[in-house]
Formats: C-alpha cells, sequence, structure tokens
C-alpha cells in the first residue's frame, strides 16, 4: 500500500511557525456571580407581633426585630376626673391607697372655702365699694333735721347746717352732741366741718374750737359706726373721709377743744354731708 501524503498544516500552525508571537490584549475581567445562600428558618412565628408593624418577636426581646420599635410599651395611667386636675387634688396616687384621706381632705377644703367666703365676703364687699367711691361723683345732701343736746344761746343746732360760715352752734360744754338725720338712706363718702366762730384767722383765735370729736353713723339696719377725728387748730374746711352705706343719721359729739373760757361756747361753725353719685 503506497504511503500517504503527508497533511499540510493548519494556517494558525502555518502562522505560529513561521513568523514570531507578537503583544496580547489582555482579557475582558468578568464579575464573580453571586451565590445564593441558603435563607435561616424565621424566629418564633408566633412570638408576641410588635405593635407598631405586627412582625412576630422571640419572647423577651425588648426591640422589633423588622422596624426596631419598642415592644414593652408602658401601661398608660388612667385619666384622672376633673376634680384630681385642680390643685392641691392633682397628685397622683396608687389605686385604692389613701381614699379616706383624700375624701377627709376634700370635705376640710370644701369647708375651708365656705367658711372663708363667710369671713371675707365684708371685705370683699367693703374693698368693692371703697374703689366705687375712688372712682364715682359726689354731691351734697342735706340733712332733713338737726338737734342738739345742749346749745349756747343765740347758736342753736340749726345754724351748723345753714351753708354759712359766720354763724355756727356753740356747745356749752365738752360732750354736747349736734344729731343730722336724712329722709332717705345714702352712701355717705365724706364730711366737710368748718370749726371756729369764723375763717377770718384773727376772729377764729377769739372763740373755742373743737380739735377731736366722734361721729356716731347709724345706718337703716340700726348699727352705729362709730370714728374718732381729729381737727386741725386752723380756719377753713376740714375734710374727714367716710364710706357707710345706707345711712340714716350722723352725731358729732365733741371731745376736746382749744381756746375755752368763760362765755366762749365751743364753736361749729358748718357740717356738710357728701353721697355717692
Amino acid at each position: 500500500m503506497p504511503a500517504s501524503a503527508p497533511t499540510p498544516p493548519s494556517a494558525p500552525e502555518a502562522d505560529r511557525t513561521d513568523g514570531p508571537i507578537g503583544a496580547v490584549q489582555p482579557a475582558r475581567p468578568v464579575a464573580r456571580r453571586p451565590v445564593v445562600r441558603p435563607v435561616a428558618a424565621d424566629e418564633a412565628p408566633d412570638g408576641p407581633p410588635c405593635p407598631a408593624c405586627g412582625t412576630p418577636n422571640l419572647p423577651g426581646r425588648k426591640f422589633c426585630r423588622r422596624c426596631a420599635a419598642p415592644l414593652q410599651v408602658r401601661e398608660q395611667p388612667a385619666a384622672l376626673p376633673w376634680w384630681r386636675t385642680v390643685w392641691p387634688f392633682r397628685r397622683r396616687v396608687r389605686g385604692g391607697s389613701g381614699r379616706a384621706l383624700r375624701r377627709t381632705l376634700l370635705v376640710l377644703a370644701v369647708a375651708g372655702l365656705v367658711l372663708a367666703g363667710f369671713l371675707f365676703f365684708p371685705l370683699g364687699r367693703y374693698a368693692y365699694e371703697d374703689v366705687r367711691d375712688k372712682l364715682g361723683g359726689t354731691a351734697e345732701i342735706s340733712p332733713t333735721g338737726v338737734s342738739a343736746s345742749a346749745a349756747a344761746p343765740g347758736h342753736p343746732a340749726s345754724a351748723a347746717i345753714d351753708g354759712l360760715t359766720n354763724k355756727y352752734w356753740g356747745a356749752p360744754a365738752l360732750g354736747a352732741s349736734l344729731t343730722c338725720s336724712f329722709g332717705t338712706p345714702f352712701r355717705l363718702v365724706g364730711i366737710v366741718v368748718h370749726t371756729g366762730v369764723s375763717k377770718e384767722p384773727q376772729e377764729f383765735r377769739r372763740g373755742a374750737r373743737p380739735t377731736r370729736a366722734d361721729l356716731l353713723v347709724t345706718t337703716e339696719d340700726g348699727k352705729v359706726h362709730r370714728k374718732a377725728v381729729a381737727f386741725n387748730d386752723k380756719p377753713g374746711k376740714q375734710t374727714v373721709r367716710m364710706g357707710i352705706s345706707d345711712v340714716r343719721s350722723v352725731e358729732l359729739v365733741l371731745r376736746e377743744a382749744a381756746g375755752q373760757g368763760e362765755g366762749r361756747p365751743v364753736a361749729v361753725g358748718e357740717v356738710e354731708f357728701f353721697r355717692r353719685t
């Protein structure tokens, strides 16, 4: 059998044998494919659910494994009744503790408020009326009647309310009184008294004039309000501030005087009364 002819080399092999090998471009890097790992078994699907997302969690956990919300939520205290929101009952106490003490304190507090209302009601009314006296106007009111316990000849009690200061009521001695009465009750806010026989300084010094007296104010309910007043030993009007409601009569009782002597009665030139308008 004749010998077979040799097989000619392929083109690449011919190239490799025929010429030198040149530079080769590096290959493109290939990213590693991800490896899928098995998922661990879920944690106790029947555990306590999260109050925020509802995911079950193992017992004893403090935060949710999914949303990290706190699992142990504190109980909110029950709402207090309205009277417990007012001081001094605002304090919270354990349920069922001190009920008798709280009730006793409540009763005492109510009793104290009632007692304070009775005690401070007159004071509150006085403050209210005093503010009205200061903010309101005044007007003169004339007495409907006047009398004196004693009077010197020629100087009757009516001379003290006639609107003239050159005539006066003359008291023969200390302790004498002048009483002015009114037809309708009114709010007495002030009294103006002119002491002495005249407004002229020289004439004023020649007569006796009161320096201290008592004002006895009788109200419609029969109550008598007493106020001691002191007069300056000088001519002119002297104002006495008052603040009494439902006044029916005012009595002026002379206690001390200056310039007394034989034949010198204690002179009260004029007495004026003012009411609130």
